[in-house]
């Protein structure tokens, strides 16, 4: 059920360590968000006032985006900070105490297996980036190599499958024990 702070005080260290380490890549991601809406305000003040863009902000917003939802993505797994439908939950409470326990751990198998498969299907792409040295861009204008982009959605849905198999282990352990771990 939703934490009441994103790292937890209990639970086992290596879990701990797990969140702050996802936290710390999502304030990455927290930075590049600032850094990008610095950029774009840049781009509009040299467009609107200079006459003078700034060449491929276009490009660099557009592969950002997908960065960082890769990027804090993890955290808001492992956190259980996910947006969800928690007033299905409280109505399936009422007749079984298992049952949000039980839709929470099918949650985090389907999104375990379903990024598991996402980084897997992008591996292929980012080898191939890697050995054509791939950028994008208008050659001889400007170009942005693909690498780092594609890096961080494979390392960023790895990582969102293992938060989701955490999260599933979680799970198994709250259906035992359904009072324990559900929050009013």
């Amino acid at each position: 059920m939703q934490a009441e702070t994103v790292i937890e005080t209990g639970g086992p260290a290596w879990r701990r360590w797990l969140q702050g380490l996802f936290n710390a890549v999502a304030a990455v991601g927290t930075i590049w968000i600032f850094a990008i809406m610095m950029l774009i305000v840049a781009d509009v003040v040299g467009r609107n006032f200079l006459g003078s863009p700034i060449t491929g902000v276009a490009e660099i917003a557009a592969r950002s985006v997908v960065a960082i939802v890769f990027l804090m993505l993890p955290a808001a797994v492992l956190g259980s900070t996910l947006i969800r439908a928690d007033f299905l939950l409280r109505l399936l409470q009422f007749r079984s105490p298992r049952a949000p326990h039980i839709l929470d751990t099918v949650f985090a198998i389907v999104g375990a297996v379903l990024f598991a498969l996402i980084a897997k299907a992008a591996w292929p792409d980012t080898l191939g980036a890697w050995r054509t040295s791939e950028f994008f861009g208008v050659r001889g204008v400007w170009t942005l190599p693909t690498l780092p982009f594609r890096l961080i959605v494979v390392f960023g849905a790895a990582a969102s499958a293992l938060a989701f198999a955490v999260t599933f282990l979680d799970g198994l352990k709250s259906i035992r024990n359904p009072k324990a771990n559900f929050d009013d």
